[in-house]
């Protein structure tokens, strides 16, 4: 057999051997791989099709995690706020010795709501009836406080909201006082143990019977305490919330009791 009739024999052989890494012209003039999808050089030569994209420095990666966890957290605040519980500022001494003026209290939104009120609660609500004419307004806040009040992580100290507690719940007969000076729900005298010392149920006496979705509230301090005997009843739907907890000054920091044993009987007698 002669050179020249080997030679495709040989050909052939090495056209059996399989696909090959090499990079051949397109139809139209492109680069191509075995499989003949198109290439362009810089990807024929080992560069990548598309250039990395520029990475953040370490001070600016710091800054964007921190504003997205402070607009998280004042997000959640705000929601605190609006649906569970929120921080108020004692105005007045008309609640003294329980709270004191200037103190800090934690108020549960959830109350009233998913739980009732009860006989004794601290409850915080919005002037019903002008309540508050003829105090003083409160200084103007600025614009940083008056934000950081509204996302909750201040106390609101607006000047528009009071803090006394539960006496009389709809429906029951409010009396005051009897021979002993004591006053009386439902035909039941109440000793009262979270009036101010030296503090009288009542200088004036009073005869009421709460109407429905109204409370009946006082004072603990009552010689200094404008409350229901004087302004009238207060609307269930002006109330904010059950204080729960005084949280400043912290060395007086304590749950505020609704005094359940003080108000046991009558309890009892309303159900």
């Amino acid at each position: 057999m002669s050179e020249s009739d080997s030679a495709p024999h040989r050909a052939a052989d090495g056209a059996g051997e399989g696909p090959t890494d090499a990079v051949t012209d397109g139809p139209s003039g492109s680069l191509t791989d075995d499989d003949g999808e198109p290439q362009t050089r810089r990807e024929a030569l080992g560069e990548p099709r598309h250039k990395p994209r520029a990475q953040l420095s370490g001070p600016m990666v710091l800054l964007r995690e921190t504003v997205i966890v402070v607009v998280i957290a004042l997000g959640l605040s705000l929601l605190i706020k609006t649906f569970l519980v929120q921080a108020f500022y004692i105005p007045s001494e008309s609640m003294e010795d329980t709270l004191k003026q200037g103190d800090r209290v934690i108020v549960s939104k959830l109350t009233p709501g998913p739980f009732d009120l009860k006989h004794g609660d601290v409850v915080v609500f919005v002037d019903p009836n002008d309540w508050l004419l003829e105090q003083a307004p409160p200084e103007p806040s600025g614009p940083v406080r008056k934000a950081l009040t509204f996302v909750g992580l201040l106390p609101n100290d607006s000047g528009n909201h009071l803090i006394k507690r539960v006496i009389g719940l709809p429906g029951d007969h409010v009396k005051c006082c009897d021979s002993k000076g004591r006053l009386s729900i439902n035909g039941v005298p109440l000793d009262e143990p979270y009036l101010k010392p030296g503090s009288q149920p009542s200088q004036d006496p009073f005869d009421v019977t709460v109407p429905a979705d109204k409370l009946w509230v006082m004072g603990d301090n009552r010689q200094h305490s404008e409350d229901s005997r004087y302004k009238g009843f207060v609307p269930m739907d002006k109330v904010t919330g059950r204080a729960m907890a005084l949280v400043w000054p912290f060395d007086r920091a304590t749950w505020l009791s609704r005094y359940a044993q003080t108000f046991a009987k009558v309890e009892d007698a309303g159900q």
